[in-house]
């Protein structure tokens, strides 16, 4: 741990005495200007009012990348999109929710990180407190926690998928943000140089880091600080949105006890999946997992996302509108795509993007004219089909292909929820074994699945389509079926013969 430390931040020094490296051993305090100084003595810290946090203090270093033009961006990207033509209060925007995850993942690292959590599993992956690990680590993780979102297209998510080129989404923008001339210029202002590559492994997590394929390795303590950001479980960034959307859009089942979580989480060895010496690990390495008294705050956190994902994420107006959205940007865009340059993603906000639209709007003879018209004047496409409870995947797919088929592929669109993610984290029980979460809780093991799933078409059609729909819905289904069925005996005969 202490060499990888003065790997990031070079030779160490202190003005006026000794500082504890961990482990007995001191560093030399050196007199004059060093990056500890700001570090660890800085003079001035600011505080911003949030809806959420009440205040959030920051310091001087933290300014610096608050004041930089990528994350001033943010102050003009939604977070939820066009969510505000259905949830009046929704326009709260990236910028203060990237403040709050650093708010929250600075309280996070100060919990889990106390002596009287660390057990002896775990202490020699975790800095010492009060030592220079401890506070560089604490500052790379609150400056990465700021930067996680830097990479968001206008929108945030609405048109990501589509209008990025092929191995491109906005957790790749982040880190090529983060290695941009222009951050490396503020990265170079700070006294102590963070390393962009290493605030691009806290900030995306290492799943995202190799499905990118960006070639950065992990150490344990790393892969632990960006857990701290973007955990599914218990990331900063997740409680952040939860808290914040459900505040902005009105809908209280995003809320749910944060503080009792947080003062509940610990850095634990693996889970086991049984006790006793022949017990199994289930993952190899430590991660954040939670005290047995804070499995009631965690099942919260986790119906809480349930419930916003259901009633606010893929609310159907909600999803109906990002398509229009998603219509319009390809036609506007320069070849249907968002630019992938630094330069080029800096320059384009939702204000550009609306001001856009509303231009289309007026002019029939604009490219995009048309899904600009509709988010603008709100003629927006209308539920024609809900997923039924005995719809699967495939029903509803089918039922929209032929809706596309029958009336026209520009009339019909499709709006759905993805798959979620099952809760997995170790849970501490109270004679010291580390569980998994799902042999202790009954609600997170039958936690259900957001299953929103609709189709839509053109106003003027809508109860034609609605209709067709509805009396061809069981022929339809049985011919996709027995499609399906054809084309699983084609595929054998081939394996058959090819032998």
């Amino acid at each position: 741990m202490r060499t990888y430390v003065r790997q990031l931040v070079g030779e160490a020094h202190v003005p006026g005495g000794l500082l504890s490296l961990g482990n007995g051993e001191m560093a030399k305090r050196s007199v004059g200007s060093s990056w500890l100084d700001a570090l660890l003595v800085s003079k001035r810290t600011f505080e911003i009012r949030d809806a959420v946090h009440t205040f959030v203090s920051l310091d001087a270093i933290e300014r610096q990348v608050v004041d930089s033009n990528p994350f001033q961006r943010l102050r003009h990207i939604h977070q939820l999109a066009l969510s505000y033509l259905v949830y009046p209060g929704a326009t709260h925007r990236r910028f203060e929710h990237s403040i709050g995850v650093m708010e929250i993942a600075g309280r996070i690292y100060d919990v889990v990180t106390r002596p009287d959590k660390l057990s002896d599993e775990v202490r020699d992956v975790v800095p010492e407190p009060g030592s220079l690990d401890h506070a560089v680590s604490r500052s790379l993780l609150r400056i990465a926690a700021l930067c996680h979102d830097t990479g968001h297209l206008p929108f945030s998510h609405a048109a990501e998928d589509e209008l990025l080129p092929d191995g491109w989404d906005h957790e790749r923008m982040t880190c090529e943000i983060l290695r941009s001339e222009e951050m490396r210029a503020v990265w170079g202002r700070m006294a102590h140089r963070p390393d962009p590559d290493q605030l691009a492994k806290i900030a995306l997590g290492p799943r995202k880091i190799e499905k990118l394929g960006l070639g950065l390795s992990f150490e344990p303590w790393e892969a632990i600080l960006a857990e701290m950001v973007v955990g599914d479980s218990f990331g900063a960034d997740r409680i952040d949105y939860l808290l914040r959307d459900s505040l902005h859009t009105g809908v209280a089942y995003g809320r749910f006890d944060h503080d009792r979580l947080i003062q509940t989480l610990r850095i634990m060895p693996a889970a086991t999946q049984e006790r006793g010496q022949q017990a199994q690990k289930a993952r190899s390495e430590p991660q954040l997992g939670v005290e047995r008294g804070g499995v009631e705050a965690a099942e919260a956190l986790w119906l809480a996302r349930y419930f916003m994902f259901s009633q606010v994420y893929f609310h159907p107006t909600r999803l109906v509108y990002d398509q229009h959205l998603k219509d319009f940007l390809k036609a506007w865009l320069a070849e249907g795509l968002f630019p992938t340059d630094v330069e080029g993603h800096l320059a384009l906000t939702d204000a550009e993007i609306a001001a856009a639209m509303r231009s289309a709007a007026r002019d029939s003879g604009m490219p995009g004219h048309d899904p600009a018209r509709r988010i603008i004047e709100r003629d927006h496409f209308r539920v024609v089909y809900q997923r039924r409870p005995e719809d699967g995947t495939f029903e509803v797919n089918a039922l929209h292909e032929a809706a596309r088929a029958e009336f026209g592929e520009s009339n019909i669109r499709y709006g759905g929820s993805p798959k979620r993610g099952d809760a997995d984290f170790p849970v501490r029980d109270r004679d010291g074994v580390s569980v998994p979460v799902l042999s202790l809780s009954p609600v997170l093991a039958e936690l259900p699945v957001s299953r929103n799933a609709y189709i839509f078409a053109a106003p003027d059609l809508r109860d034609e389509v609605e209709t067709w729909l509805d009396i061809e819905h069981d022929r339809i289904v049985q011919d996709a079926f027995d499609e399906q069925a054809s084309e699983e005996d084609i595929e054998t005969d081939i394996k058959v013969v090819g032998r």
